[in-house]
């Protein structure tokens, strides 16, 4: 027996006999679905129907048989939209898991972690944790053409961790549109004919040092007795955000100038998910391969400062110590996590509207090497003009690294303000690169809780769907364009989306590999793309990959600290507030457990219901009924060359 292998669950032998198959097909194409051998998650014992007397003495009475008759006739069962073409799917995959985290989240936790030592970790993640998951999404997705609540029709009792990701997208989206606000507050301000954070002003006061680019004969340093800030930093902070000293006294009014850059940020997400993915995929084209192009000439210039050289060797240079340091690997599969979007339900989302044959396997291999790739490519910028920002202040690189938006708006803007040929052109095309990046993946979270809500109400339009989630998602995210926005960012950001997702995480892997069976899973994707997949992704999604989250979530509550903003403490009622929201996200999966135990107490006993409570939904499967039938023909083939 494979160690690495769970043992897939037994159906009953005549499950897959021949009679079945024949009646399956005949009650499916009268408009009927026989559940055979799997349970009825939708309905009580005593709403059960039986099939007629004809097709009863044909199937043995011992295999529980469910019928469900439905007024949908066979060749409108299959609604769901599929995309243009095949490279429309791996297009928006690209634009969604390729964003802002690449940009400016990646080279700061590398610099954060040992520089070029920090990268042997990152590429081990994402081989053993992130490619697993992504591959494991796509198949989810595309073998049964649902979004991430529904897919749980192969283990009901799980469906709990679709209620959780819908959490998470939910709060995600919201903010991440926020930094989309910021963006197009900068862009605007770039076309002015002196850029706005390069000069400091009066009422900045004495401790402020502009930005431009100063003498090269001209010696400048911090002073070691007197805290001294950039003109740009000052900027960000006192101009763009108006930030408040704490949110003791409440967060504040939105900014209206911030409120309106926001507006304008959904309105274009908006413009792209308005049609689903008939308009996504067609702006998928554009949303995926600008930001290369910008990039490419950003490389360009940042490899000729002066100083870039020294910032890229900063960047790469190994500090062999850090690798052990358990922190960098949790800042590894952290990085993974919101760099990939994956255990959102946003990949599920897409690969839903998939062909059922397409070649998921060469996608998740494809965006996984450029997601890596791009983000290496990012650093190698980065760090190329934080060089040349070091060398113009004379300075050390340490002393100028920022992280998170600190390195998008204050330290990428400091040295742009540096620039002697067109700073504008280059502020112009940097946060053009960055909106493009923010709204591809922007407008794939919100294709997810779309796609969500229009599986559960597919009668509503979607546009209607649509409108209504954008406008609730500005109206939450106006709590991010106040004085204490970015308070409301990392408070949001820690509770409800970076610690909940490894939770969700651990139990999708228990749950299709321990409970469905990861034969089972195996099985299902053989069919679907015909080809097995070998021992290392056994190894991988049966032992390794769920050890490493769970070690890092372990790690994660252990190290636990109270959050804190730029060392600010938050009110008391705030840690009150962030545990509410961090125990209602992760109560759903017990939730959803229970529920689906007292859905069928009608129709089993103790300890019986036990352990039906985790058998598939009668629902679960390809959705073409012609596929289903050869699917459940493949599986009995299956069966009887393992049964010898």
């Amino acid at each position: 027996m494979n160690l690495f292998i769970a043992r897939p669950r037994v159906l009953p032998s005549i499950f897959f006999d021949d009679t079945f198959i024949g009646n399956l097909g005949r009650i499916i194409n009268s408009g009927g679905l026989v559940n055979h051998g799997f349970t009825n998650d939708d309905n009580h014992g005593s709403s059960r129907s039986s099939i007629s007397q004809s097709d009863s003495t044909k199937i043995p009475m011992e295999t529980k048989t469910i019928t469900e008759n439905t007024s949908t006739k066979p060749e409108q069962q299959n609604e769901r939209i599929q995309w243009g073409n095949d490279r429309e799917f791996l297009l928006s995959c690209i634009s969604m898991s390729i964003g802002l985290g690449n940009v400016w989240r990646f080279p700061a936790t590398a610099y954060a972690n040992g520089g070029g030592a920090f990268l042997i970790p990152y590429i081990i993640i994402l081989t053993v944790v992130g490619r697993p998951y992504y591959l494991l999404e796509m198949v989810l997705g595309q073998f049964s053409s649902k979004s991430t609540i529904k897919i749980w029709d192969m283990v009901p009792a799980f469906r709990g961790i679709g209620f959780v990701q819908f959490f998470i997208l939910v709060a995600l989206s919201s903010y991440y549109c926020s930094l989309m606000a910021l963006t197009l507050f900068y862009l605007i301000n770039s076309f002015q004919t002196e850029l706005p954070w390069s000069k400091c002003r009066p009422e900045w006061g004495p401790n402020c040092l502009d930005s431009l680019r100063r003498s090269l004969n001209a010696t400048v340093a911090y002073p070691t007795n007197v805290a001294q800030y950039s003109s740009a930093e000052l900027y960000f902070f006192k101009e763009v955000l108006r930030e408040k000293d704490n949110i003791d006294e409440g967060i504040g009014m939105p900014d209206w100038r911030l409120a309106l850059c926001l507006a304008a940020s959904w309105l274009v997400v908006f413009l792209v998910v308005v049609r689903g993915i008939k308009s996504s995929g067609k702006a998928a084209y554009f949303l995926a391969s600008f930001p290369y192009i910008v990039m490419l000439g950003l490389l360009i210039r940042a490899v000729t400062l002066d100083g870039a050289g020294e910032g890229i060797l900063y960047f790469v240079r190994p500090q062999w110590d850090k690798l052990k340091d358990p922190s960098v690997w949790y800042a590894a599969v952290s990085q993974c996590f919101f760099s990939l979007t994956i255990c959102f339900g946003a990949i599920v989302m897409f690969s839903s509207h998939n062909r059922f044959e397409h070649n998921v396997y060469r996608d998740a291999q494809i965006v996984t090497t450029l997601d890596m790739f791009t983000s290496f490519f990012s650093g190698l910028i980065i760090f190329g003009i934080l060089g040349n920002l070091a060398h113009e202040l004379n300075t050390d690189i340490d002393r100028v690294v920022r992280g998170g938006t600190g390195l998008a708006f204050i330290s990428y803007p400091d040295a742009i303000a540096k620039f002697t040929w067109m700073p504008q052109f280059f502020a112009v095309i940097f946060f053009v690169m960055l909106f493009v990046l923010g709204i591809g993946s922007a407008a794939g979270l919100a294709s997810s809780v779309i796609a969500i809500i229009h599986d559960f109400k597919p009668q509503w339009k979607m546009i209607h769907v649509s409108s209504g989630v954008v406008i609730s998602e500005f109206l939450i995210g106006l709590i991010y364009v106040t004085p204490g926005g970015q308070f409301m960012v990392t408070f949001v950001d820690y509770y409800i989306t970076s610690f909940v997702a490894f939770v969700p995480a651990i139990f999708i892997l228990i749950g299709v590999c321990y409970v469905y069976g990861l034969n089972n899973f195996l099985d299902d994707m053989e069919f679907m793309l015909k080809r097995r997949l070998g021992w290392y992704w056994r190894f991988c999604w049966y032992f390794l990959t769920p050890a490493i989250i769970t070690g890092v979530f372990i790690y994660s509550v252990v190290n636990l600290k109270l959050l804190t903003y730029n060392g600010i403490l938050y009110p008391d009622f705030a840690y009150v507030i962030g545990w509410i929201l961090f125990s209602f996200a992760l109560l759903q999966i017990p939730l959803w457990l229970v529920v689906s135990v007292i859905k069928k107490r009608h129709e089993f006993s103790f300890p019986e219901i036990l352990k039906r409570t985790f058998d598939s939904s009668k629902n679960w499967g390809p959705d073409m009924n012609d596929i289903k039938i050869r699917w459940f023909e493949f599986r009995r083939d299956k069966k009887k060359t393992r049964s010898g």
